[in-house]
């Protein structure tokens, strides 16, 4: 009986670690690699994995925005509509107005922060459902890339075609300027996640923002800087998407808000908020990109089996999530 109980305590201890579902993801992302390299010769090379990097480097750094709005309990939907918005507008500055290319990119993020930071106000201030705002900032955004063409427009600048076509030499494969710039943006954001006291108020607010209201935390400022900072990560994610693509187009990016919400769900962060890590997105994106790459290497199945796939591990992370506030129940008693 003891030792029934033991195993227990032991389990819901487990399951209430602040690093049971970042564990579970390493692990999950470990055997899809062990598969993947079981079945197919070649795709654990090391320039396959840095083409889960290059081709998933504007998702990273949504998801990396993301995160943060949905540890604060909310949700953003506008991300990929911003990313298309973004890519029209740079498109139009470079081919049209022929501006600076360096003054196009510091335009578009500035314009894609003040867009979050509008539907932050809009959610705090009017007390307005984060869903229903970011959703009208989906419809708006996507509206404006056909407001200013309907057809998708080339991207010659000299500037965007030579890092379209960088390669950087690492260890003894190539990864993209665009893969930095993630890996900054993901570095950056941890340090702002868990070393500054934006980071705090963060988790503060999704844990209880009346709580976080009475401990005198600046919730209004953090909320609006949170969505702010949410646009720019999907401003900047359009960037990296121009030079990936070499095109603004209103149909790109389409869904790329649910998978950003995916691979946040899969790296840990609970959806109530409150609860995970910035890191989370790394995996979650990488789980997501090698569940793409073994679609690919297979070469039968059809495209739609990776959404079929993540709709399952959405299921299963939903399921860990409830286990985890069950555990931490559980361990309270």
């Amino acid at each position: 009986m003891m030792s029934m109980t033991s195993m227990t305590l032991r389990g819901r201890a487990l399951l209430a670690s602040p690093y049971f579902t970042s564990l579970v993801t390493v692990l999950l992302l470990l055997v899809l690699l062990g598969l993947g390299g079981a079945a197919y010769p070649g795709f654990l090379s090391l320039q396959v994995l840095f083409n889960l990097l290059i081709d998933n480097a504007f998702l990273l750094v949504i998801a990396v925005g993301m995160t943060f709005v949905i540890l604060s309990g909310g949700i953003d939907l506008s991300v990929g509509s911003v990313l298309a918005l973004t890519t029209m507008i740079a498109a139009t500055l470079l081919n049209k107005w022929h501006m600076n290319p360096v003054l196009v990119i510091v335009i578009v993020l500035a314009l894609g922060a003040a867009f979050g930071a509008g539907m932050g106000a809009l959610i705090h201030y009017f007390k307005l459902q984060p869903f229903i705002v970011t959703l009208a900032g989906m419809f708006l955004a996507r509206g404006l890339c056909y407001l200013i063409s309907i057809n998708s427009i080339t991207i010659e600048d000299p500037l965007f075609v030579m890092l379209s076509r960088t390669q950087l030499n690492f260890l003894g494969g190539f990864v993209s300027p665009g893969v930095v710039i993630a890996v900054l943006t993901l570095v950056l954001a941890i340090y702002m996640a868990h070393f500054t006291p934006f980071g705090r108020a963060v988790y503060a607010i999704g844990g209880n923002e009346q709580s976080a209201l009475m401990m005198g935390l600046p919730v209004a400022r953090s909320k609006v800087l949170i969505y702010a900072f949410s646009g720019f990560c999907a401003a900047l994610a359009g960037v990296l998407f121009s030079f990936y693509m070499l095109s603004g187009y209103g149909l790109h990016a389409q869904g790329t808000e649910l998978d950003a919400i995916a691979a946040v769900v899969i790296g840990g962060t609970l959806l109530t908020g409150g609860y995970g890590y910035v890191a989370g997105a790394l995996s979650g994106v990488l789980v997501l990109g090698t569940i793409q790459t073994l679609i690919a290497f297979d070469g039968t199945l059809s495209s739609w089996w990776t959404k079929i796939v993540i709709g399952g591990l959405l299921f299963v992370f939903c399921l860990v999530q409830r286990l985890m506030a069950m555990g931490a129940a559980g361990r309270a008693r």
